[in-house]
């Protein structure tokens, strides 16, 4: 599982980047093309729900969902690995 900030519903509060106790969401700096700055994920890799929630079938922080205003945060999936053609070059 992964993290996703939806560009289309975040208007940049920045609401997570105060509630999230591992400080995955960073303030942003450049806004995008609505105008809007919003916050960037830093090594979200920390996120123990990300890494944990197949292992104890339950959400384990969440804050961050949970206090977003526009609901703009959710997990998703990770794809299997695709086979990928590789080619080595002598």
């Amino acid at each position: 599982m992964h993290l996703v900030i939806d560009e289309k519903r975040c208007k940049g509060c920045n609401l997570c980047t105060l509630v999230c106790p591992y400080r995955i969401f960073q303030p942003g700096h450049t806004p995008n093309e609505r105008g809007i700055v919003q916050p960037i994920l830093d090594r979200p890799e920390r996120c123990p729900n990300c890494r944990l929630q197949h292992l104890y079938g339950r959400v384990i922080c969440g804050y961050c969902q949970k206090i977003c205003p526009d609901q703009a945060i959710r997990w998703e999936e990770d794809t299997p690995l695709a086979r990928t053609k590789v080619v080595v070059e002598a």
